[in-house]
């Protein structure tokens, strides 16, 4: 790969094999290919947006096992809809470094865009339960009725609210932080997108009246979204106070600190990873594939809901041993 593409990524250790060695080169030159046609970055955010939320539409429908060969074909047409839309996801940030189009509301879509698309996917989810559920009733033993039909999706409803709120949700925000707390230890701040909530704060307070209602609510969610990091991670906020009371500001850090930590975070990367899209998709689609994409809703709530407690865990663990020694 030439230099031009390693610039376009946020670093190769936050990279995964396929991302890294498959999907990121693709994604580079459609990059260049947009870069040729002056087209922003946020447009292609946006673009992704639309295109993960229109893949609700052939989800809902998409069945084998009930619907023959052209329920198989939905189902297909949905997760390439899909996988399209990541690949834009990817294409935004590489734009970005690619053209130096970088901007705070580029930051904030590409945190909301990923989110975007499976409230509508779920809620098709859901439909396509209350439509074709005979398999689970099979398992489980229960009698095909409307009335426990009714029941049953109200059940896979909440649990779609869990797994999309709390599971992905919290799980893939995670997992950005820690990414980013990883590129501040490796690059320092310039070289990372390591946001406070404090700091987003001021910014909204600083907007002018006139700003357009769509920044400020952006901005306004983004605060919530950075609030949420920091309070998943109260360990790592308080060796971040440590670092800025005793030596002004964290990136004036002793560099034995700074590597102690790095080596730390950098064993986590190839688990962090695992919360990003490409496994846990993999899972996703293999439900829909097999006809029963409820199961998605309980393996985002129990397998990926472990994974990321022992990420948190180890994290703040590591993180607590260094805020010690200081």
């Amino acid at each position: 790969m030439n230099e031009q593409y390693y610039q376009t990524l946020k670093s190769v250790e936050t990279e995964d094999w396929l991302d890294f060695h498959i999907i990121r080169p693709f994604c580079f030159q459609l990059a260049r290919l947009f870069a040729k046609f002056d087209i922003h970055p946020n447009t292609v955010t946006i673009w992704s947006i639309f295109i993960g939320a229109g893949s609700s539409l052939l989800f809902a429908s998409g069945c084998y096992y009930y619907e023959g060969g052209v329920g198989l074909l939905y189902n297909l047409a949905a997760i390439f809809l899909l996988m399209w839309a990541d690949f834009f996801d990817c294409v935004d940030g590489q734009l970005a470094r690619l053209t130096g189009k970088k901007s705070p509301m580029g930051r904030i879509l590409d945190g909301l865009a990923g989110f975007t698309w499976f409230v509508p996917i779920y809620l098709a989810l859901d439909y396509r339960f209350y439509c074709h559920h005979e398999i689970e009733f099979g398992w489980l033993g229960i009698a095909d009725t409307p009335e426990n039909t009714m029941i049953a999706t109200f059940i896979v409803f909440i649990l779609s609210l869990i797994s999309g709120f709390v599971g992905m949700g919290g799980q893939q925000r995670l997992a950005d932080y820690y990414i980013q707390v990883h590129l501040f230890f490796l690059k320092g701040e310039k070289g990372s997108e390591l946001d406070s909530s404090k700091r987003q704060q001021e910014i909204y307070d600083q907007m002018p009246k006139d700003a357009p209602w769509y920044e400020r609510r952006f901005q306004k969610s983004y605060i919530g979204y950075t609030r949420n990091q920091e309070k998943s991670t109260p360990q790592f906020q308080r060796l971040m106070a440590l670092l800025k009371e005793k030596y002004g500001s964290a990136d004036n850090m002793p560099e034995e600190v700074r590597a102690e930590f790095h080596r730390h975070s950098l064993a986590l990367m190839k688990w962090n990873g695992l919360l990003t899209f490409n496994f846990r998709e993999t899972w996703f689609f293999l439900f829909c594939l097999l006809d029963i994409p409820a199961m998605t809703f309980l393996y985002e709530i129990i397998g990926m809901g472990l994974l990321t407690w022992y990420i948190n865990h180890r994290h703040e663990s590591f993180s607590r041993q260094i805020a010690d020694k200081l």
